[in-house]
């Protein structure tokens, strides 16, 4: 199917920020030779007419289709609800893979280890997210009696799909991701919980220890639990469950992974046992699911959903209602839209019938109710709103079950004989990264997480983005001012500011500035209401010890969530392996070793500093970046402008050019290579004053090979200019090999490659399991 209609005049327009519409230029509306084809309001309509013509399949009149559509749209274009990415992109497209989270069974056989390889890279291709359970497969040395040779284990073939994913990027939009758990009772799990402690390994994974009640029976007790044999179900040794929780907190600590599942809560809440236990998670542990399942997900936007009364803010519990009893129907009529990958997983969605509703903006909604997040009164919200959602949401499903039948694995089912359901679970708190930003809303349950920042857009360009619901508090009480903003804008925090009043610094508390216990209470008040689980991330200062992780860790589990994320502020920029000049005469020992010479390139620095100039070309724009660091030149990026070219050609340039750099090739000899590359579509254009991408890239860093920074410099705020200092940038005249100039707020600070967006290089945060840059939309979640 090929939608190619047209969002009715007449209809809602949505009412969206320059971000978002960047965002959904970038990554969602349709494209043709380069160019956006639709508009916002198109892509809506695409996908309300697309889920709401399903409704003919079960009777609905042509009439009430129509209005049925119209009632989709309207929801989403008034940003009162948001399915998951999926949907957005390729309802009513060739592709036609609505749903965001899939997991996959691996047994232990190389025949079935391969297919779930290869099953994994159709669905990354077609948009989704995978997870697994590698905790079927026997242990690392482990014989195998077909072959006579011995096992490699799950570590092993962890880094083999993580191989596939780094080589598919997922339906042209949006990077592969997968999950990785093993049971705590595998003889490897020593092996699992430190397999990513260098960032540059399984780099795309998540990974979660799967927590048995035995392992947390032995850890209340200081004692020792069992290690089982996978293949042959066997006790085949012993581990201190206090030395294995201990390892777990401390790699936690150090990088944020791995995560924990409980594995009891998890399967407390398996609507259908009959089908067997659930082992996995999608990529941000939201959605438990049964091997070959999938979940479609959307979430309603909280901040829309608070009225004024009285003059005063109200939760608008009818809006509410309405939205989330319309939310399930599309949903469930989404299940019908989908074209699945693969055949056993259309099978198995179809037989438990499950969705995923949840929310965003819970953090706005506080705010605008003058609660702050960090209190009890917040999390009796929480409980109010999900128990609200989750009642709506089952009596929906209860009528649609009414209507077109329960889900046809009902017999058997937790539900059999108390309550006909349509679905086998109907809420999920997922992670909301994009589609949040598109709202313009806090993402999932997480906190806000600045007051106001520095932005940078892709073409370098900085400025203050402020919180707005933080400017209409201080235009509303009089303590705007620019300055404020500026000094706010330097830490993101609004606390111990004497021009902010306290009640509005309680009501504006930052995610670093709320207490662990805090996260974890909102996590838990809402799981209560939940039927599958809550994507969150517990966020650390840098300073947190191991004993507040694993404090942490423990009261999650005491308070019956199903799984917990922690991310410690910074952890990830602190290297695990030194990389530089005193390992040179080590890699250069390898290289010989192995008989030829090998250049080995400096990892990306920490540090970059850099300009972006606008060049046009006889394809329309193209903006080169070129950075550098106290040792010179180390990177160039290029980005076409909305005109098109060839994106990829000057990309894969650009990453050569980036490698040369690295390896120590002089700039000059890479200059002369690329100076007067010739193109048609260059040389023909007039106006045009380069002769190809490469020849404008050859000549931007030639440009910015001998200016002067001093005047730039003054464009540095204080805090990033002690942040160099800090990390030994000097800030003195540019020489031939160390071109700094043009120095911008552009500069990522303190960041390692971990940390910066795999897009734009520019900095990521962490919430919602997931990771999310606010400045180019690009998310691993969605």
């Amino acid at each position: 199917m090929n939608f190619n209609e047209k969002a009715p005049k007449e209809w809602p327009k949505m009412q969206l920020s320059s971000t978002a519409r960047v965002i959904l230029e970038k990554r969602y509306l349709k494209q043709e030779d380069g160019q956006v084809v639709e508009t916002p309001e198109d892509m809506l309509y695409r996908v309300a007419f697309v889920v709401a013509d399903i409704e003919k399949k079960f009777g609905t009149l042509p009439e009430e289709v129509q209005r049925l559509t119209q009632d989709f749209y309207n929801m989403m274009a008034n940003l009162e609800f948001m399915p998951n990415s999926p949907t957005l992109m390729n309802a009513g497209r060739e592709l036609g893979q609505l749903s965001a989270c899939f997991v996959l069974p691996i047994e232990d056989s190389m025949e079935d280890i391969f297919d779930a390889i290869k099953y994994a890279a159709i669905i990354h291709k077609s948009g989704g997210g995978t997870g697994f359970s590698f905790s079927r497969l026997r242990a690392k040395n482990s014989s195998v009696r077909s072959t006579g040779g011995v096992a490699s284990g799950p570590v092993s073939f962890m880094k083999v799909f993580n191989a596939a994913t780094e080589a598919v990027k997922q339906g042209g939009t949006r990077r592969g991701a997968n999950m990785g758990i093993l049971r705590v009772d595998h003889p490897d799990i020593l092996e699992f919980i430190h397999c990513k402690e260098n960032n540059q390994d399984i780099t795309n994974f998540n990974i979660s220890v799967g927590i048995t009640a035995e392992f947390m029976e032995a850890l209340s007790v200081q004692g020792n639990y069992d290690l089982v044999d996978p293949h042959t179900k066997r006790v085949i040794g012993q581990l201190s469950a206090a030395d294995v929780f201990e390892q777990i907190v401390d790699s936690a600590w150090s990088n944020g992974e791995p995560g924990l599942i409980f594995l009891e809560s998890m399967n407390q809440g398996n609507p259908t046992p009959q089908l067997g236990e659930i082992e996995a998670t999608n990529p941000c542990g939201e959605q438990p699911l049964l091997p070959n399942e999938a979940c479609n997900l959307g979430s309603i936007n909280l901040k829309v959903m608070v009225t004024e009364r009285n003059g005063e803010a109200v939760i608008n519990w009818e809006r509410l209602a309405q939205v989330t009893r319309l939310a399930v129907r599309f949903l469930d009529d989404v299940i019908e839209a989908n074209q699945y990958p693969i055949p056993l997983i259309e099978e198995m969605v179809k037989g438990n019938r499950k969705i995923g509703l949840g929310v965003m903006g819970f953090a706005d909604m506080l705010i605008k109710l003058q609660i702050s997040y960090a209190s009890e009164d917040a999390v009796l919200c929480a409980q109010k709103v999900m128990r609200f959602i989750q009642t709506e949401g089952r009596l929906e499903s209860e009528r649609l079950a009414n209507e077109r039948g329960v889900f046809p694995n009902y017999p058997g089912s937790i539900y059999d004989g108390v309550r006909k359901l349509r679905n086998a679970t109907v809420t999920t708190i997922a992670p909301t990264g994009t589609i949040s930003m598109i709202c313009g809303a806090s993402s999932g349950v997480e906190p806000i997480f600045a007051v106001a920042y520095t932005k940078t857009v892709l073409d370098g360009t900085s400025f203050v983005e402020v919180n707005p619901l933080f400017e209409q508090y201080a235009q509303q009480f009089e303590f705007s001012s620019n300055n404020l903003t500026q000094i706010i804008a330097r830490t993101g925090s609004a606390q111990g500011l004497v021009e902010v009043p306290d009640w509005v610094q309680d009501i504006f508390i930052t995610a670093q500035e709320i207490a662990p216990e805090w996260h974890i209470r909102i996590q838990a008040a809402f799981q209560q209401y939940t039927d599958n689980a809550v994507s969150k991330t517990i966020n650390f200062a840098n300073n947190a010890t191991r004993e507040d992780i694993a404090q942490a860790y423990l009261l999650a589990h005491e308070l019956d969530c199903k799984g917990l994320t922690v991310y410690r502020d910074g952890s990830r920029t602190e290297q695990v392996i030194s990389v530089g000049a005193a390992q040179g005469g080590k890699e250069q020992e390898k290289g010989h070793a192995a008989g030829y010479n090998t250049i080995v390139p400096r990892p990306r620095p920490e540090v970059t500093m850099g300009v972006t100039e606008k060049i046009k070309i006889g394809c329309g724009n193209l903006y080169v970046s070129v950075n550098a660091d106290e040792e010179g030149i180390c990177e160039v990026f290029t980005n076409t402008g909305r005109a098109g070219g060839c994106s990829s050609q000057s990309e894969a340039t650009a990453r050569l050019i980036s490698i040369a750099l690295r390896s120590g090739i002089e700039v000059e000899t890479l200059i002369e290579q690329m100076r007067g590359i010739r193109c048609p579509a260059c040389v023909r254009r007039e106006g045009v004053k380069v002769t190809s991408c490469p020849d404008a890239i050859s000549r931007v860093i030639q440009k910015y090979m001998d200016i002067g920074v001093a005047d730039e410099e003054r464009r540095l705020s204080p805090q990033v200019l002690r942040k160099l200092s800090s990390v030994g940038v000097k800030s003195s005249k540019p020489t031939k090999n160390n071109p700094v100039n043009g120095l911008t707020e552009k500069v990522i600070a303190g960041e390692d490659n971990d940390n910066a967006c795999p897009e734009c290089g520019l900095p990521i945060n962490h919430e919602s399991g997931c990771i999310v840059c606010i400045h180019c939309g690009y998310s691993k979640c969605g």
